[in-house]
């Protein structure tokens, strides 16, 4: 599963299968009536040119007969039309062109289903000061955020977007900060793949767009309650409960993602001025992303050059102004340092896997981008969770995300983090009773007078990234300084912030962990030192640090 959640369950906790507008300086590419209208037997692609070749590019794309539909300035590419297989290798052979995709899905933001198995009961929770469901969120108070919220919950000024599945805006206890005025959605569901399978299923909405505030995944709620949760006496709170939450929806219903999506949301946060975004997926439909790898054919190398260098390029322009982007960094339990062997790719439509060997010059996109928070994720102990993936290069920190083997009598639920669930998915995946009660112990409702919300468990790096984020949210309220309607703080400073005031976590020792889960032992390795090592990287996120640190 690429993504970078993972509901709590123990059927299926194997790991590694998760404001201020502005008119955009561009031709926007490939609306979504474009896609829609395509000419029968041709396909739609995102071309990519070399710097300042645009004019051969063009030239390059009409020679292996294609039309040249728009073009985004910003990012340096072109959407092009074509039919036949031949256009991506013809195109692509020009040295103008660095990359070619088609426009297709290329993620996945995957979970595993919390609650079918018979967990122990979580209860016994000590219900304290603060919001309700408080003596839950084990994850909050190993950062510190349940202190921090009352000295620095953050300023309704700092803009963290959310780039992921949507979010439930309507959502009692996300509904206070979502900023729906800023929300885009830029996918039109889907009923089947490729292939003619079911895919997001039936349209909830005619023109199959969904609304701004919606989310029929629960993936990206989850991710936006954990960084913004606000104080109101129902549920739970965030890490950063007084910012502003902007949906810029990048995720299919069923979880996965387009390329293009993916790349247009990052540019819309540049545009709007949001500070920091959240992405807890990785870009499929190749788990790792290999320029030259002999086992794919010329058409498949293309694209996965497009995917590095087009989300590459995305990242680039954000951070240029002023968007801190933070990542998870993947639930396959595995050294991305050394990666070995792919067996997911290519992801989509399902069906196209094949097995190849990967080195460490294949990424994971956009955990290994240039200029990317990534973040691991601990269980309740404070180890590096069994799924999560680890590497000396490529973590950055790491943050609670869950791990419901983390402890002892078996697997258990309240070992995941809670945050809010959207009603519409529970009762969907039959999570709750038709009288509106939770059927395990994974969810949770929680009510304020007559006004009811649900909560529930989940455990993966998705759940660790938003920690990160809303710490992030939290520095750059306090430090950051006025601009573009709100406040600014370039991401160079936000990280290193973000790094001072982490908690150091040395590797452990010995330095080859064993888990032991399901009768099955997984030995991860960890290196480096106390400041900078392969599990926990510059340390675990601490909201309290992050409140009170001098300037």
């Amino acid at each position: 599963m690429s993504a970078l959640a993972a509901v709590v369950a123990l059927s299926s906790c194997s790991p590694g299968t998760a404001q201020r507008p502005q008119k955009p300086a561009t031709e926007q590419a490939g609306t979504p009536s474009a896609q829609q209208t395509r000419s029968a037997g041709k396909s739609d692609y995102l071309v990519f040119y070399a710097p300042g070749k645009r004019n051969e590019a063009e030239a390059a794309v009409e020679r292996a007969g294609g039309t040249e539909l728009s073009a985004d300035t910003r990012l340096g590419y072109l959407m092009a039309r074509a039919g036949g297989d031949r256009f991506t290798v013809d195109a692509g052979a020009d040295p103008s062109i660095v990359g070619v995709s088609p426009d297709r899905r290329i993620g996945v933001a995957a979970g595993r289903t919390a609650g079918r198995a018979a967990f122990p009961d979580a209860g016994s929770f000590t219900e304290e000061r603060g919001e309700p469901l408080a003596g839950r969120q084990w994850d909050m108070r190993m950062i510190g955020a349940d202190r921090a919220n009352a000295k620095a919950p953050g300023t309704k000024k700092v803009l963290v977007g959310v780039i992921d599945t949507g979010v439930d805006g309507k959502h009692p206890d996300i509904a206070p900060n979502f900023n729906r005025t800023l929300s885009r959605n830029f996918v039109t569901d889907r009923p089947k793949d490729d292939k003619g399978e079911t895919l997001d299923g039936p349209c909830e909405v005619s023109g199959c767009k969904d609304p701004v505030d919606a989310d029929d995944d629960g993936h990206g709620t989850h991710v936006a309650s954990t960084i913004a949760s606000p104080i109101n006496g129902i549920g739970i709170a965030g890490v950063a409960p007084g910012v502003q939450i902007v949906n810029i929806r990048a995720g299919q219903d069923s979880g996965f993602f387009f390329l293009k999506p993916s790349l247009d949301a990052l540019a819309y946060a540049a545009d709007i001025g949001v500070d920091v975004v959240n992405m807890s997926y990785f870009v499929d439909p190749w788990l790792f992303n290999c320029p030259d790898n002999s086992a794919d054919n010329r058409k498949q190398q293309l694209e996965q050059r497009a995917i590095i260098t087009g989300i590459q390029r995305a990242v680039d322009y954000a951070r240029a102004r002023g968007v801190t982007i933070v990542s998870a960094l993947g639930n396959g339990s595995t050294d991305l340092g050394r990666p070995t062997v792919d067996r997911q790719s290519p992801g989509y439509p399902k069906g196209d896997e094949k097995v190849r060997r990967v080195d460490n010059s294949c990424l994971s996109v956009p955990a290994e981008s240039r200029g990317v928070i990534s973040v691991s994720s601990v269980g309740p102990s404070g180890r590096k969770a069994i799924y999560s993936d680890y590497g000396l290069e490529q973590t950055d920190v790491a943050a609670p995300g869950g791990d419901v083997l983390d402890g002892q009598g078996g697997a258990n639920a309240a070992r995941g983090i809670l945050a809010a669930a959207p009603e519409r998915v529970l009762r969907k995946a039959a999570r709750i009773d038709a009288d509106g009660e939770p059927k395990g112990t994974d969810v949770v409702k929680s009510c304020k007078g007559s006004t009811c919300a649900y909560f529930q468990y989940l455990e993966g790096t998705s759940m660790a990234a938003p920690h990160a984020t809303g710490v992030a949210a939290i520095l750059i309220s306090r430090f950051g300084k006025p601009g573009r309607g709100g406040v600014e703080l370039a991401p160079a400073t936000v990280e290193d912030l973000l790094y001072k005031t982490a908690t150091r976590k040395s590797c452990p020792s010995p330095r080859q962990y064993v888990y032991n889960a399901y009768g099955q032992s997984v030995t991860h390795a960890c290196e480096g030192d106390t400041a900078d090592n392969g599990f926990y990287g510059h340390g675990i996120v601490d909201a309290w640090k992050a409140a009170t640190v001098e300037p």
